[in-house]
């Protein structure tokens, strides 16, 4: 079964890798949280205003972004003297799937496929995210870069990848909303590789990158009957 719009092969995949962030999840609630919240509850603790806080925090992200560390809730609790972990459930209530993520994680299952949940993600959001979202039943197995040591961004990341979950890069579907991950998953050998262009549904979509397929969300990789 073919999916009409980008031409997936299905019987030539046998793994569906899959981030979290902007992918699955509405990533309205990352820049939210790191861009209007933390600031403002930083400045708070600083006695500044909210926008030096911002301009503080904003410039600190630019300095260590696509690296490890960006993602850790570990080293922004130390770094900023606040508990990340607890900042993020005050705004929780946004975390959010996105549309026909659940349809589509069905039906690959129906299809036989081994559906992988591969992201950045801190280990400790990814158990807050799972727990709100209940999407943790719909994969074989999760996977964060923080147990390889080594994001996704990173060449290095992927033959860790692996040796933890083996997979054939021809044979292995690899659905992201991180321009610089599909990439890094593409020099690696991955054939089949998708954008998400609608990482936050409150933003403008992102451009349709040169060379790598794009949707906007899964109902494009759905049969037209499940659409």
């Amino acid at each position: 079964m073919n999916a009409p719009d980008i031409g997936i092969d299905w019987d030539g995949i046998d793994s569906v890798f899959l981030d979290m962030d902007g992918t699955l999840l509405d990533l309205h609630f990352d820049n939210h949280f790191w861009l209007e919240h933390v600031p403002r509850r930083y400045a708070e603790t600083k006695g500044i205003s909210a926008e030096e806080g911002k301009a503080l925090l904003h410039s600190r992200y630019r300095d260590i972004q696509g690296t490890l560390n960006w993602y850790c809730v570990d080293h922004w609790s130390r770094e900023l003297g606040l508990d990340i972990l607890l900042l993020k459930q005050e705004v929780e209530h946004l975390i959010a799937v996105h549309p026909h993520v659940m349809d589509f994680l069905e039906w690959i299952s129906r299809l036989g496929k081994r559906r992988v949940l591969v992201t950045n993600a801190h280990q400790k959001t990814l158990a807050m995210k799972l727990e709100r979202t209940r999407l943790a039943g719909h994969f074989e197995r999760i996977i964060s870069s923080h147990e390889l040591g080594e994001a996704k961004e990173s060449a290095d990341f992927w033959p860790l990848l692996q040796a933890m979950e083996p997979f054939d890069p021809e044979r292995t579907l690899f659905v992201d909303d991180n321009l610089d991950v599909l990439r890094a998953a593409r020099d690696y050998g991955l054939s089949w590789t998708i954008a998400v262009l609608e990482p936050d549904s409150t933003r403008a979509p992102q451009d349709s990158p040169s060379g790598i397929a794009a949707i906007r969300n899964f109902s494009e990789l759905l049969p037209p009957g499940l659409r």
